[in-house]
């Protein structure tokens, strides 16, 4: 008997710590779609591809007035321009520019 006093109370404060649990609202899933989080400035290659997955194309660019060796370019392809929301680079093609394995420039087109 005493098992089962013990069970119903410890499910009761496990429910009662389950009430400060909010679920998101429609608003805020529109305006964050899984998988469209932000990458910001100073990220890692491998932070990038947890948020956005592989890039559609990379390129190697090259420019020694503006900063020293190779700079990478990664292009992830706007596929849904009609979109209602900013989806990230679903709505609109974004270029990310890595020197090194750091994220330093986001350009959005």
């Amino acid at each position: 008997m005493n098992a089962f006093k013990l069970s119903l109370v410890l499910s009761l404060l496990f429910l009662c710590g389950c009430a400060d649990i909010t679920p998101p609202t429609p608003g805020y899933i529109l305006k964050r779609p899984l998988g469209t989080d932000s990458v910001k400035t100073g990220m890692t290659k491998d932070e990038v591809k947890s948020l956005w997955g592989g890039p559609d194309r990379v390129n190697q660019v090259e420019n020694k007035d503006k900063w020293e060796g190779k700079r990478e370019e990664w292009v992830y392809v706007g596929r849904y321009g009609t979109l209602p929301v900013n989806a990230g680079y679903l709505s609109k093609t974004k270029k990310l520019y890595f020197d090194g394995e750091r994220l330093t420039t986001i350009v959005e087109e």
